[in-house]
């Protein structure tokens, strides 16, 4: 969730100034086969736009599940599967909708954790309309996955291979997803605001790369739309604590950035989280410039609209190490309710 580049149409959020607990590093793992958490866990906060209390609780699946998210507080619970197909709307963040009207926002920085930590299955119980914030990363979720650990299943897993290049242009704003050996990003940026300008990175993701160059890169906003947002009824819940509010001329946030260029790291994340919505792991490489969820999601439409661009295939066979594929990384801090 953040700004479109060069543009003005999303809200302020905010993080913690100071440094997120670093977790024990990820353990290896047998990319054959399908993962799921090896435990439960919750997570709690406010959701940005309306600033209302929001508990999201991480659950295993059985395998083939998929990532599914389920709306707890209605009195008939929906169920909304986390594709490219339950996309509703992708405006100032990526929302998926169900049944009856309902719907689940800002779902794209967890998703980002999930698959950057190669989880497959999961059931994701939330109380109401909008995920937590947390401190606008997706740190707190890495956090919690790890806490808990992942479970390594006996299914085999597949993935989406991109056969030829499929783009989108929106405006002056592109994406592309093109063949590409392994899961590849690359991101630019094009702001006219002084402290953002222009930013690029290039990466392969992985589970490591993942948790310690983009998984604490906040959400951004331009502090002159906070307003405009509110008579509107967004981000009623942005803060410094959740979010960077950019200035023309500074950062406003007594801590400054976490990186020179954590504006591109936290593009780069929605990116990761939003491409997610494939519903399996993409071998390809990704490529946008002046991006955000809009372009994102319009890739992925684009790519399965298409069948002679991709095909569905299993990961190749490796040979097993050992029995059981049990695995669990414990990392130092524990989550439920924030301290305000």
């Amino acid at each position: 969730m953040t700004l479109e580049s060069g543009k003005t149409s999303e809200p302020v959020k905010s993080a913690k100034p100071e440094a997120a607990p670093r977790a024990a590093k990820t353990a290896p793992r047998n990319s054959e086969f399908q993962h799921t958490l090896a435990g439960r866990v919750s997570l709690t906060g406010v959701g940005v736009h309306k600033n209302a209390p929001a508990t999201v609780t991480l659950n295993p699946a059985e395998a083939d599940t998929g990532i599914v998210f389920v709306r707890t507080d209605l009195a008939d619970e929906v169920v909304m599967e986390a594709t490219w197909r339950s996309v509703s709307a992708t405006e100032l963040c990526t929302v998926l909708a169900g049944a009856n009207g309902a719907t689940i926002s800002t779902i794209e920085h967890l998703m980002a954790a999930l698959r950057a930590l190669e989880i497959d299955n999961a059931l994701i119980e939330v109380d109401g309309p909008e995920m937590p914030i947390m401190d606008g990363s997706s740190a707190p979720f890495v956090e919690a996955i790890r806490q808990v650990g992942v479970l390594s299943q006996a299914a085999r897993r597949s993935f989406v291979k991109v056969l030829k290049p499929v783009r989108v242009e929106i405006g002056d704003g592109w994406g592309e997803l093109s063949p590409c050996a392994t899961t590849r990003f690359e991101v630019e940026i094009d702001f006219e605001l002084k402290p953002i300008g222009r930013q690029s990175i290039a990466f392969d993701l992985t589970p490591d790369v993942f948790a310690d160059d983009f998984a604490r890169a906040r959400t951004f906003g331009r502090i002159q739309d906070v307003e405009r947002l509110w008579k509107m009824g967004f981000a009623l819940g942005a803060s410094l604590e959740n979010s960077i509010a950019v200035a023309d001329d500074r950062v406003l946030n007594p801590e400054g950035t976490r990186w020179p260029d954590e504006f591109v790291r936290h593009k780069a994340l929605d990116a990761v989280g939003d491409l997610a919505l494939s519903g399996l792991p993409i071998r390809g490489l990704y490529r946008s410039y002046k991006g955000g969820h809009r372009i994102n999601a319009a890739v992925l439409q684009a790519l399965f609209a298409d069948p002679t661009a991709y095909e569905i295939v299993p990961a190749p066979a490796h040979p097993r190490r050992e029995q059981g594929h049990a695995e669990i990384a414990v990392a130092a801090a524990a989550y439920g309710p924030e301290r305000g």
